[in-house]
């Protein structure tokens, strides 16, 4: 699992303009030059941002892919996306 590699693509999208370049002309051959497991690969080029938050990639560098709109994300759809995921902690009630 490379959490560490999918965070990263989600943090050059907005600060590196070449990453969102090549990401937009060629997915495919971006996602490859990344330490990704095929699975993450497929995930990422699905945009199944639930998967991936599963695996443990952050959900605020995530929103980064829908808002540069690529790997058939936007907004709503990661908002729609994101909402499938199971909570991966949960926090107890206060004791009475």
């Amino acid at each position: 699992m490379s959490v560490h590699a999918i965070d990263r693509l989600c943090y050059d999208v907005t600060h590196n303009p070449g990453t969102l370049a090549r990401l937009r002309m060629n997915p495919q051959q971006e996602l490859m030059r990344r330490p990704l497991t095929s699975q993450e690969r497929d995930e990422l080029l699905r945009g199944d941002v639930a998967a991936l938050y599963r695996r443990g990639a952050h959900p605020v560098l995530l929103v980064r892919l829908a808002n540069a709109r690529v790997l058939s994300l936007d907004p709503l759809i990661y908002a729609a996306r994101i909402r499938t995921a199971k909570p991966r902690f949960s926090v107890p009630p206060e004791p009475e």
